[in-house]
């Protein structure tokens, strides 16, 4: 019988066994533990999105490599640790996937993606309720995720069981509403931070809704948003050096105006 074929994932394993080595091992490597990769994981999941945006599919598989490694090294953690390893975690995912599509892997059918989507949801429940887990419609929205990330889930939980507007009207009035009680507490006499705190987080609720209503990504949005800032404002400072001042000696009307150029260019342009 012909030995297994040793595949580069194989490869990858046990580069990763080496690096945590006691005797001949990576000082870096072998101080990590689970807590400590978190925010490298997180890191490297950015800069997967960053490639993607980016359209650099050279850069996209380098850090679809890194991300990997990251998920190879909590494997290893886990199976020195007796918890799991790298199979298991294949395993794990490859029963899920099969489980949770009857339709592709089974003989079930639904009648549309609404349907499929309902039977997603049951078996993620189900699968709580057998851990003997949080089994709230808002449980596991992971709080690690970025603020209007998880009040989007949070809202499109609640919106798969009815606790809904219907119309976007009503989304957008509850904006306009939510400003008002912003300036109602800047407004006061004393104002107290906390309070004009709360009614912020309020109005930016306010406004993932409203995104969602319009089947908009929230995150997605403001991305753009910070993207097309960033690319105006180096416009307006490159002008203003050009004209051999300073951003500091310039007033708000002069960079206002630098400001307005730059986005009429942009719609001569069409960007």
């Amino acid at each position: 019988m012909s030995e297994k074929q040793h595949t580069p994932i194989d490869q990858l394993v046990e580069i990763m066994a080496t690096l945590r080595d006691p005797n001949k091992g990576c000082p870096w490597d072998l101080k990590q533990n689970f807590a400590s990769i978190v925010p490298h994981t997180i890191e490297e999941a950015y800069e997967v999105a960053d490639a993607i945006e980016q359209q650099d599919w050279n850069d996209v598989r380098e850090e679809l490599g890194d991300l990997l490694f990251q998920v190879i090294f909590y494997s290893q953690l886990g199976k020195e640790q007796g918890l799991f390893d790298f199979d298991d975690v294949v395993a794990g995912i490859n029963e899920k996937l099969t489980r949770r599509h009857p339709h592709v892997f089974g003989d079930t059918e639904f009648e549309d993606d609404a349907a499929i989507n309902a039977n997603w949801e049951a078996e993620k429940a189900k699968e709580r309720e057998a851990k003997g887990e949080d089994v709230s419609i808002l449980a596991n929205i992971p709080k690690a995720f970025p603020a209007l990330t998880r009040a989007d889930k949070i809202q499109k939980r609640c919106a798969k069981h009815g606790f809904d507007w219907n119309t976007v009207g009503p989304v957008v009035e509850k904006v306009k509403e939510e400003i008002d009680e912003v300036m109602d507490e800047v407004i006061q006499v004393s104002p107290n931070q906390g309070k004009i705190e709360e009614e912020v987080g309020d109005l930016l609720f306010a406004v993932v809704n409203l995104s969602r209503h319009l089947n908009v990504k929230p995150e997605t949005a403001l991305q753009r948003a910070n993207k097309k800032f960033e690319r105006r404002f180096r416009e307006v400072e490159k002008s203003v050096l050009e004209q051999g001042k300073h951003l500091n000696d310039c007033s708000l009307d002069l960079l206002d105006s630098e400001w307005d150029k730059v986005k009429q260019r942009e719609r001569q342009s069409g960007v």
